[in-house]
């Protein structure tokens, strides 16, 4: 038999892939899990990232439990409401994206004997936002879609404080500098400022608070409400309703499952490559038409009766 030649590829896959196609834990939260000493391969305890095995042959535990193999892979379109946080667990016991994918809930969506994946958020959207979030247990498509150089689209809703200037607008479509982080983070004495990529922005309302269409390609921390600070506007609400061909169609803290079409067409768009979305926007994803104000009128003093 040849030996193998040296320059041969390393076998199998890297260890934070196959936690994460096993619905442990995404695959950042998987390489602490590794760094932690929590893994054992082939009754070896593995520390180090960029080792490799075999899911089909390997014995693989983490905190002493077998892995069975990869879980089926689903994808999920969730709204999430104001006033939950984009996270498994919160320190200050927020309510979480995970309890509106709760058991009653899943029932409905999943069938009454069948349970959901442990899921994951692909991105975020912070507390006081709302929309679309994507949910799934697919590791390396929530990595690909995650980086922002894969430049996939994402639509918002954003209603801003007091009416912005059309130079002010343009700006923001050019780009503009913002903090890096956290808001009015200073590191080393001093802010990190970064420019933002170019953004397409409409105004969809006018009023003394309007609203705008905005469609960003990155997603940087606060990244909306950066934007319009810079040029003195205080943004009040936040509603995505677009990401790649996605578009949002279920009503708040609603979820459904992606269909086999929409995955792919966010495999395209995690690859660079354009996609398009429908032209007649869902309910859920529509402005709601303003309340007309009350009319004031006159009562005509009654007739008096003549006998």
């Amino acid at each position: 038999m040849n030996p193998e030649p040296k320059d041969a590829a390393p076998k199998g896959d890297r260890l934070q892939k196959i936690l994460a196609q096993a619905g442990i834990a995404s695959r950042r939260a998987a390489e602490t899990i590794i760094l932690e000493g929590r893994v054992q391969v082939n009754g070896q305890i593995v520390t180090e990232l960029g080792t490799r095995a075999d899911a089909t042959r390997d014995h693989i535990r983490v905190d002493g439990k077998l892995l069975h193999g990869p879980e089926p892979q689903r994808y999920f379109m969730l709204n999430k409401p104001r006033g939950y946080v984009t996270t498994l667990d919160d320190p200050e016991h927020r309510p979480t994206v995970m309890q509106l994918l709760g058991q009653d809930a899943q029932k409905k969506s999943a069938g009454e004997h069948s349970k959901l994946p442990r899921l994951y958020p692909v991105g975020r959207l912070d507390y006081l936002s709302e929309g679309l979030l994507l949910m799934t247990n697919d590791g390396e498509l929530a990595n690909r879609l995650s980086k922002a150089a894969a430049g996939v689209e994402k639509t918002y809703l954003v209603k801003v404080s007091g009416s912005p200037t059309a130079e002010a607008i343009d700006q923001l479509r050019r780009g503009i500098m913002i903090d890096r982080g956290r808001l009015n983070e200073v590191r080393s004495g001093r802010r990190d400022r970064v420019l933002t990529n170019p953004a397409k922005i409409e105004q969809v309302r006018r009023g003394e608070n309007p609203w705008f269409e905005v469609t960003l390609t990155e997603g940087r921390n606060r990244q909306l409400r950066k934007m319009f600070e810079e040029i003195g506007h205080h943004v009040e609400k936040i509603r995505r309703i677009g990401y790649g061909a996605l578009v949002l169609d279920v009503p708040p803290g609603g979820f459904r499952e992606l269909t086999t079409g929409e995955v792919q067409a966010l495999s395209r768009a995690a690859a660079g490559k354009k996609v398009e979305r429908k032209k007649t926007l869902p309910e859920a994803a529509q402005l709601k038409k303003p309340v007309p104000p009350k009319k004031r009128g006159f009562n005509k003093p009654a007739r008096k009766r003549t006998s």
